[in-house]
């Protein structure tokens, strides 16, 4: 798990990650878990019928897996 430096930890709490094939395409932090959660629902929208892609929404804090798509667990 990456570290933020303590001034954008709060800010920056739940991180979204789009990725195809292991490799990072997009990603994005926000202070917010509903605004992060209505990201990642636009983001399967947006993105999600690209060849092999992969959403993660993740708790920086606690490092919990909030939300994967499609779902791998």
């Amino acid at each position: 798990m990456t570290q933020l430096p303590a001034s954008m930890a709060d800010s920056a709490r739940y991180h979204l990650l789009l990725a195809t094939s292991l490799r990072p395409v997009q990603q994005g932090w926000w202070g917010s878990e509903a605004v992060a959660r209505d990201k990642f629902r636009r983001w399967i929208g947006e993105y999600g019928d690209m060849p092999g892609a992969r959403l993660v929404l993740t708790d920086e804090e606690t490092g919990e897996v909030l939300a994967d798509w499609p779902d791998h667990r």
